[in-house]
């Protein structure tokens, strides 16, 4: 396919195809591990990438009515912790003249999330409330279902559609037609009163009995995972509503004394023995004994943030309400960091709020409190700047940098929260547990589950080839007792 068609692709898909396994695996898994179905999804999909100049979309490059009208975006997630991707379809008439835009408007959303969160998959709401005849657009219908059947590999868990009209049911159809078996199983029409098996109350809106009060606006672009969302002139700085004065300068004060103990022995957050010692001085400013320790690092221009994607907590049952997040600054200024979270009632996170030295490690602890458990909704942002020299570290010092710094020199990576739930673990994961190892990830056991699939298919093609060699055995051995009994009627009869 390169040799012959290397011109129709974008030499950043090539490279990205020769370096990113996940991205190859996940073709493959969409296509049922056939290598030729799963060549000819690359090549399709390469040749629309350049064709739409998937890689180069942005907001300067649409039209602002596009991101103004609401018709596409991104907010909430469902039952399962997968992000919501809502069509408002009252929102989209038909126009030909606008058609190729909103075609792009959807490859902008995709790999905007895409690359924001490495291509975790997506649930799609159809929301068909107030929507009729006028809305039908079977075009724009049939790209969206392209782009996810094949476009965007294994980027789809379920398609939930909300009160489809009846007069749509000639159209929806025809829609199926195009979808494969594997689709269609994930088509899920739904109402008021049976939608909240897929999605939760506090992510639907009134008119679909739910209770969350969001409502679209742009600029800025949705910042569907804080309320907040960023200002132009930069990030808002109450990350924590419940904190009161006295608990942020406790704060401060922990990150300065930590900072300082850090400064004596950087590779602290690699000495266990240390962190118990640490404990039993002063309960208060080190991580618990019970914090998971991070093995697997994000690597950015600012901060290495470990661990890279998701934090570990327990069940109700398993009792685990402690993480510990590591920041490391690997530039030579001074680096000032911000946490927030989509659930501050729930939370605690010391330091939120402080700076990182250059050189240094500093250890956050986040914890829950009360009757709390974490959920897989749950999100955590972490943001970092540089700091002149000639700067302060102290809260005020702190505050009045959030609000001067730009946006485009703000550093953002999210982390998501993963719930382990067996509350009766066996010997292995015990043993894991005295090492702080964190569990394995549903993507881990998915990519262990299709090697032992593809082992176990090796096993049986083998197997069946013995017992084709055990049968001819079988069959040899019989007409060679046959062939011997035959002889010796022969030479019996001939004696006689």
């Amino acid at each position: 396919y390169f040799l012959d068609k290397s011109d129709k692709y974008d030499s950043r898909d090539v490279e990205r195809l020769q370096q990113d396994d996940k991205w190859v695996e996940d073709y493959l898994i969409w296509r049922h591990d056939v290598v030729d179905d799963t060549l000819k999804m690359i090549d399709e999909s390469f040749q629309w990438r350049k064709e739409y100049t998937v890689n180069d979309l942005s907001e300067s490059v649409l039209p602002k009515w596009l991101f103004e009208i609401g018709a596409l975006f991104l907010h909430g997630y469902d039952k399962e912790g997968y992000k919501l991707f809502w069509f408002k379809v009252k929102h989209h008439t038909r126009d030909p003249k606008q058609q190729l835009d909103k075609k792009k408007l959807v490859a902008f959303w995709l790999e905007h999330y895409a690359k924001r969160d490495h291509g975790k998959p997506l649930t799609v709401v159809f929301d068909m409330a107030e929507t009729g005849i006028s809305h039908i657009d079977l075009d724009f219908v049939r790209f969206i279902v392209n782009c996810f059947t094949d476009y965007y590999p294994n980027f789809l868990t379920k398609i939930v559609i909300f009160e489809m009209p009846w007069i749509m049911n000639a159209a929806f159809k025809i829609v199926k037609g195009w979808l494969g078996p594997d689709a269609i199983s994930m088509l899920k029409f739904t109402n008021k009163s049976d939608v909240q098996e897929y999605i939760s109350g506090e992510y639907l809106p009134p008119h679909m009995g739910g209770t969350d009060s969001f409502k679209y606006s742009y600029p800025p672009l949705v910042d569907d995972d804080f309320q907040t969302p960023l200002c132009e002139n930069g990030p808002i700085t109450s990350e924590d509503e419940h904190e009161s004065k006295e608990e942020i300068d406790a704060d401060t004060k922990e990150a300065g004394e930590m900072n300082e103990a850090q400064n004596l022995n950087q590779k602290k957050m690699n000495s266990i023995e240390q962190i118990s010692k640490s404990e039993e001085t002063d309960k208060t400013e080190v991580k618990p004994k019970n914090a998971k320790k991070a093995l697997t690092t994000f690597k950015g221009p600012l901060l290495h943030i470990s661990p890279a994607e998701e934090l570990y907590f327990g069940s109700k049952e398993t009792g685990e309400k402690k993480c510990l997040i590591v920041l490391t600054n690997v530039t030579k200024n001074v680096v000032a960091f911000k946490v927030r979270t989509t659930a501050p009632e729930k939370y605690r996170v010391k330091p939120s709020n402080s700076s990182c030295e250059p050189g240094t490690s500093l250890d956050i602890i986040v914890s829950l409190h009360g009757g709390f458990a974490a959920s897989l909704q749950d999100r955590f942002l972490i943001m970092a700047a540089e700091m002149d020299q000639s700067s302060g570290a102290g809260v005020p010092e702190l505050t009045q940098f959030w609000k001067e710094v730009p946006r485009t020199k703000v550093m953002e990576h999210r982390l998501r929260c993963h719930v382990i739930e067996s509350s009766k673990p066996s010997s292995l994961t015990l043993k894991d547990n005295a090492f702080n190892i964190p569990a394995k990830t549903n993507e881990d056991l998915h990519i262990q589950l299709t090697h032992l699939l593809q082992i176990n298919k090796r096993l049986e093609e083998q197997m069946n080839r013995c017992l084709w060699l055990q049968q001819l055995s079988v069959v040899v051995s019989l007409l060679s007792v046959t062939v011997a009994a035959f002889c010796f009627y022969l030479a019996y009869a001939q004696r006689s």
